[in-house]
């Protein structure tokens, strides 16, 4: 694995985000430090442009149905619309204009604009870039169960080496404009290139060899 990776080639809203200082990390060492991060982005926020309470600060444009779960730190951008039974937990940054449906479950995420995880979606220690779509039940995991050995491994490129990464849970960078298909399931230490197009009911597992 690089000792660097281009978020910019994923998300190219990147740099120009509030998350730009965090721009020379690995997007596993982003969401590592999800709550510290928002933590600092709250510090930095307009004044008088969000409602901020407990750590949790949805702008005054956004608006959050009766039942949500929000557990800070949060930052919740304008326009955001959040769904009954929805719940946000983990430390969670979300751009302008997102979509957080009814049963979605967020995790220590940063989602940037635009992006739709719009029902029964499960959604754990991720970066989504921008005008992302989830399907209805598909899942992003950020944890690999199934193993003894519970340490991540990412490609380093299409067929590349698989790396260990030094950590348990990381879930996906998911680049702009890509689309998963209703029940997909994306398996830990995904990094998916914009516009990619994940069909339904698919598990898509960067650990398995490409199919030749």
């Amino acid at each position: 694995m690089p000792n660097a990776l281009d978020l910019t080639a994923y998300i190219a809203g990147f740099t120009a985000s509030p998350l730009a200082p965090w721009n020379g990390l690995m997007p596993w060492e982003i969401t590592a430090r999800a709550p510290e991060i928002v933590r600092e982005l709250l510090a930095a926020l307009p004044e008088g442009e969000f409602a901020v309470q407990d750590e949790v600060a949805v702008h005054r444009s956004a608006t959050v149905e009766a039942g949500a779960v929000l557990k800070g730190p949060l930052i919740l951008g304008a326009g955001c619309f959040v769904a009954a039974g929805a719940y946000l937990r983990g430390g969670n940054w979300v751009g302008e204009r997102c979509t957080i449906g009814p049963g979605t479950e967020l995790k220590s995420s940063f989602v940037f604009p635009g992006t739709g995880i719009a029902h029964f979606n499960f959604v754990g220690d991720s970066v989504l870039g921008a005008g992302v779509n989830l399907e209805a039940g598909s899942i992003i995991c950020n944890h690999r169960n199934e193993r003894a050995a519970k340490e991540i491994l990412v490609r380093s490129g299409e067929g590349g080496a698989l790396k260990a990464i030094g950590c348990e849970k990381f879930g996906a960078l998911i680049g702009d404009g890509v689309r998963i298909g209703a029940n997909a399931v994306i398996a830990p230490g995904a990094l998916l290139r914009p516009g990619l197009v994940v069909g339904r009911a698919c598990l898509l597992d960067q650990e398995l060899p490409d199919p030749e």
